[in-house]
């Protein structure tokens, strides 16, 4: 039997704290540096080996395509899986929609169709999209890129959560239901 890695909780926690204060969708100008996660830690007396760790989580958690990463740590591994929990299932569901909302995106378009197989440029430049769309563009393909036992476990449900949501808005739309 192979011996499972202990996580360093204290960086899985920073890293789940700080992932997005430094996202390039929020804050451009620090996505690079990660000046807003470096500040806080260092604020906070984080040693510098946290810091370097918490910064590399930062930079593999996010979704990106086809150019998405598995992170080489079990605490990148934690981290990655519990932001992709959260952009799915039923909160999910609303925050798909909450954000779509809040830059004008349509909730719905037919004759606007999913982009598949996106890379990384191609996903954060695709403006045009509607929020169902996202839902084939990004959130239903999450559950087969989770790292761990139990994030794969908690994304079986999430995943069928969002299925039967499309498929009762789907008739909805067409006017069967």
């Amino acid at each position: 039997m192979a011996k499972q890695a202990n996580a360093d909780v204290k960086i899985v926690q920073l890293a789940a704290l700080l992932h997005d204060v430094d996202d390039i969708k929020l804050s451009p100008d620090t996505y690079v540096t990660k000046k807003n996660a470096v500040d806080f830690m260092t604020i906070n007396k984080i040693d510098g080996k946290r810091i370097e760790a918490v910064c590399k989580i930062i930079d593999e958690v996010s979704f990106a395509g086809t150019d998405s990463v598995v992170p080489d740590t079990i605490e990148g591994k934690c981290v990655q899986d519990a932001d992709r929990l959260d952009a799915i299932g039923a909160i999910g569901i609303a925050r798909t929609f909450a954000y779509g909302g809040s830059r004008g995106r349509k909730i719905y378009d037919p004759e606007i169709k999913s982009k598949m197989g996106m890379n990384k440029e191609e996903y954060r430049n695709n403006q045009d999209s509607t929020s169902i769309n996202h839902f084939y563009e990004k959130l239903l393909l999450l559950k087969d890129m989770m790292n761990t036992t139990e994030g794969k476990k908690l994304a079986e449900h999430r995943q069928v959560v969002m299925q039967e949501f499309l498929n009762e808005f789907m008739l909805e739309w067409e006017g069967k239901m």
